[in-house]
């Protein structure tokens, strides 16, 4: 999978969109219903009604980056379809992204270190 070079958000909208929209189309959704800024390298998520297909969009700095991915024989593990947005892990975006139960993906725990040995 493409993703940005440096950290970034990853943000799932789990309304599902109308999957012939490009990159001017999402661009628009993430501004005017999600209320969020497009241009910023987040990765914004959107899902098709049948949830076999998903489109990652980002700005990479010198453009919009769309990404479109469709299952043969199954469907993506998506959140409950309900208005706004949810934030995933690049593990859990990674492990949607292929096909996997993201749900399943948990990012281990440490507690920060006291001090250097």
């Amino acid at each position: 999978m493409i993703l940005p070079a440096q950290r970034f958000l990853i943000l799932v909208a789990t309304k599902p969109v109308d999957f012939r929209k490009g990159h001017n189309g999402l661009a628009a959704l993430v501004q005017n219903e999600l209320s969020k800024d497009p241009f910023t390298g987040t990765v914004f998520v959107f899902r098709s009604r049948r949830a076999d297909r998903l489109k990652p969009i980002f700005w990479d700095g010198s453009g919009l980056v769309l990404v479109y991915k469709r299952l043969e024989d199954t469907s993506f593990c998506w959140p409950a379809i309900t208005a706004g947005v949810m934030s995933l892990s690049v593990a859990q975006f990674e492990a949607l992204f292929g096909g996997l139960d993201w749900r399943k993906v948990r990012a281990l725990e440490s507690p920060a270190p006291q001090g250097v040995e």
